[in-house]
Formats: C-alpha cells, structure tokens, sequence
C-alpha cells in the first residue's frame, strides 16, 4: 500500500506510518538486545573476562551511536527511506557473518560496525521522521514509536534463548539476520510518502523564543541534553546489561535473567506510554525529571535485593519507572529546535544515551572484575544517575515550555 496524497498533522495515515515505524522498530531492536543474551556463551567459548565479554556490547552500542547521528543526518537530507533500507541491509549481514566468528575481536567488530550500526536507523531517525507527522499527540506519537526498541528487549530475549538452547548461539545470529532482511524491507517501503510542511511558528512559541527564555544558546542546550543522555544511560546500563550474567553468577541460571530483562523492557513499554501522555502535558523536560528520579530510587532498590523474587520485583519497578526518559530527548530536541534540524539533533543527544550504555555496560563489568561483586556497580550507576537528575533540574528552573504544541 502506498499513499499518493499530501499527508496531514495526526491524521490515519500518520497512526498508520506510526504502526510501520513501530514495527520496524521493534523487530530492528534485536541488533541491541541479542548481544546481551548471548554475553554468557560468548564469555564460555572464547575463554575471556567478564569485562572483555562485555565489550562486543560496547562495540555495539557505539555502533549505534554513530550510526544514529549519520542516519539522522542523511533523513534531514533525502528522507527516511533510503537510510532504513540501507540500515537493514547492514543489520542483517552483520548477523550472518556474526555467526561465523572465529574470535571475540572478530565478534565485537561486527557487532559494532554492521549490527550496532544498521541497528540504529530503526530508532532516532524513526522517532524524528514520526515527530514530523504529529502536533498535538507528538508526545504520545514519539513515546509509541520509542517503545519499539523496549518491544523488542520483550519479544526477543525468549525467542532468542530458544533457539539458543536449541541450535547454539553462532546458528541463531544466522537466523536472526535472515529474518530480518525476509521482513524488514517490504516494511521499509511503506515509509515513501513525505511529512506534511511543518508550520512556522514565531515568538515565544517558536524554538528560538523558548531556548531565549531560557537564556541558553543552541549549543549550550544540546550540550546539556548530550551530557544528560551519557549520565542517564550510564547508570541505566547496569541493570539492563548486566542483569542476565548477575541472575547466572547468583545461581538462578540465564533463563531467569532473560525473564527478568524481558519483565524490565515490557514494563518500560508501560512508562513510555504514560511518558507521552505526560510529556502532551508538561513538556519534556519535567517527564525526564520525573522519570531520572525514579530511575534512581529503582538503583536504590537492587542494592538490597539478591534473592529470586526480589529481584523480580525490582527488576518490574525498574522497568516502570526508567521507561520514559529516553523518549522526553526526542520530546525536547522538538521543542527547543527547528523541525529542520530533528534528525541530526536527536541523532545527537541519542548517542550520547548509547554511548552511555555502551560505556556504563562495560563500566559495571570492570567494576565486578575488579571487585567479584555488582554492588560496587550498582553504586557507580547511582552517582551518574544523580548527575542526570542535576542537569534536569538546571534546565527546568529556568523555565519550560509547558505543554508541547507548536515546536
């Protein structure tokens, strides 16, 4: 199905392009979840550390990051089509060829330069392009297509330990790749119609209105959302990245880990709805306080949970209340800065988040290296998680936009 006319603001052909985007989303999510579950095997057959078994996700999430930034740049220019194609493309022949390594290093580089990479055109660039389709349920719009990349962390973690189990890790990247290229790019076609002409407004309305009232220039804002973004994915890479291994080494086995990563990213598909709800409502930067300070009591929590139920628990209250922060970027870069700039912009800020988890997810295995234990860790992604409450705090005294409208 393809639409020939003009697309409108929040009409059906942009809930229709949002369900497409999120699809595309969730099942190109895979390329940053997979590597966590197969951390453990991957540690076992190459006979390396924790910290060194952790790097094949830092090679990913940097890939991701950098991919994002380009992605965004590219749909600015020419649209969303092309850089999704040629993500997929990338996604999926870095799974097949991940399944031929010979060495961790051969593992690590594929994962960041072709499945971390590819991976990213299915999250920024979709949240900026889906931006363009919305005004008054943007919020909404861009916290649904941002709980794509957490439907997968939901989807694919048992589906992935399945056929782990079943056929080994090395046959389950080759299929995982050829699964991807079969479905993702008749998807990726749907994306052709163009986003309606984005309204200019002026004043206090306007980007350049709000950055004024808050006496900030668009550089010193994008700084501040860029170190926001490192400090809160920092902190929340400890749980998501390492909690299979933590579930392995306290002797409950990978399987309840998985569950546990899928419990978190299921709930955090709750957060991020009720994110953009909120974020409709008061704007983004007082939904990523909200959601920061949350995030924080959560990393509390684990440090007084070690046994099985508990660390369910935790794990569900984890995933509720860190849901939201990642989409509130997308939400504020919209408010803040000219429609023109959005994919570069929340390429920006959105590898800053990857690189934090990238940095945070091999942080905390050196941390336990060098400790034997994840306390330490737990305590590490606190501190950064404080630095990202400080610099949401900055911003929203100094005034904010109130509810998202006009951007």
């Amino acid at each position: 199905m393809f639409r020939t006319q003009a697309a409108g603001f929040d009409d059906s052909y942009a809930w229709f392009r949002l369900a497409v985007a999120l699809v595309l989303s969730t099942i190109g999510g895979v390329g940053m979840w997979s590597v966590v579950l197969v951390l453990p095997a991957v540690q076992a057959e190459f006979g390396v550390a924790r910290g060194a078994a952790s790097f094949p996700y830092t090679m990913t999430m940097a890939g991701f990051a950098i991919g994002g930034v380009l992605m965004g740049r590219l749909i600015d220019r020419y649209g969303i089509v092309r850089p999704v194609m040629g993500g997929i493309v990338s996604l999926a022949t870095g799974y097949v060829l991940s399944g031929f390594a010979g060495t961790l290093w051969q593992f690590a580089a594929i994962q960041g330069l072709l499945i971390g990479f590819g991976s990213s055109a299915t999250f920024g660039p979709l949240l900026a392009d889906v931006s363009m389709f919305f005004r008054a349920r943007r919020g909404l719009a861009v916290a649904l297509c941002a709980s794509g990349n957490y439907l997968a962390g939901t989807f694919w973690p048992p589906v992935i330990q399945h056929f782990m189990a079943g056929s080994g890790w090395r046959s389950t990247q080759i299929g995982i790749g050829l699964f991807c290229l079969a479905t993702m790019l008749p998807l990726a076609l749907l994306l052709r119609p163009k986003p309606p002409e984005q309204p200019a407004p002026t004043g206090a309305l306007s980007a350049a209105g709000r950055l004024s009232a808050l006496g900030l220039s668009a550089g010193q804002m994008q700084a501040l959302l860029v170190a926001a973004g490192l400090a809160c994915c920092v902190a929340m890479s400890m749980p998501q990245v390492h909690i299979v291994a933590y579930c392995v080494d306290l002797g409950y086995g990978m399987a309840r880990g998985a569950e546990m990563l899928s419990l978190m990213l299921g709930l955090g598909i709750v957060s991020r709805i009720a994110s953009g709800f909120v974020a409709d409502r008061i704007g983004g930067v007082a939904t990523l306080m909200i959601g920061s300070v949350m995030q924080g009591v959560a990393l509390v929590l684990y440090l007084f949970s070690d046994g099985l139920t508990s660390l369910y628990v935790v794990s569900a209250v984890f995933g509720l209340f860190q849901g939201g922060i990642v989409p509130s970027y997308a939400i504020i870069v919209r408010e803040y800065f000219p429609a023109g700039e959005a994919g570069s912009r929340v390429g920006l800020v959105l590898m800053a988040t990857l690189v934090g988890m990238a940095f945070g997810g091999w942080l905390s295995g050196a941390i336990y290296d060098l400790t034997g234990s994840y306390a330490a860790a737990f305590l590490n992604g606190i501190g950064w998680n404080l630095a990202n409450v400080a610099i949401a705090a900055f911003i929203l005294t100094r005034g904010r936009p109130g509810r998202l409208a006009t951007a």
